[in-house]
């Protein structure tokens, strides 16, 4: 019997069924406030059994991501100082950059591939990537995966 392969991805909160968000809000409140399982369902808002089915199969992304290796692709504008403002926001959220190519840029565009290592104890790469993506100039971003 051949085992299946378990895939991973990496979707936009907005992409996320509520049920799934409210798993994710539960394991919270019983990390923080240090609930049962049935104080932090109710509050959150879901059934006990829908906690268990998927408490395994969501994590937040920045908990997933610390001391491991994610790569992005982006595409900006071709200013003075963009670049620099890209890599200090990386900086800035403790990861440190192992690759980096960007192209040529054709009608005032770029595209960049970046692999950055997250600190695993200081590194939040959510909020890194949501910084970057909501950077003026920046025009397109995705991750394109996640190592360990």
């Amino acid at each position: 019997m051949r085992e299946e392969k378990t895939k991973y991805y990496v979707i936009k909160e907005k992409a996320v069924p509520d049920v799934l968000l409210k798993v994710i809000e539960a394991k919270r409140l019983m990390d923080t406030k240090e609930l049962t399982v049935q104080e932090a369902t109710e509050k959150a808002g879901i059934s006990r059994s829908s906690f268990y089915k998927y408490k395994d199969d969501i994590l937040p992304f920045h908990d997933n991501a610390k001391g491991k290796t994610i790569t992005f692709i982006l595409q900006m504008d071709d200013e003075p100082g963009l670049l620099s403002d890209v890599l200090k926001i990386i900086a800035q959220y403790h990861g440190n950059i192992l690759t980096i190519h960007q192209t040529i840029p054709l009608n005032g565009v770029a595209s960049l591939t970046i692999s950055v290592d997250i600190a695993e104890k200081l590194g939040d790469a959510s909020a890194m990537v949501e910084e970057i993506e909501s950077r003026e100039g920046i025009h397109y971003f995705k991750i394109l995966g996640q190592e360990s």
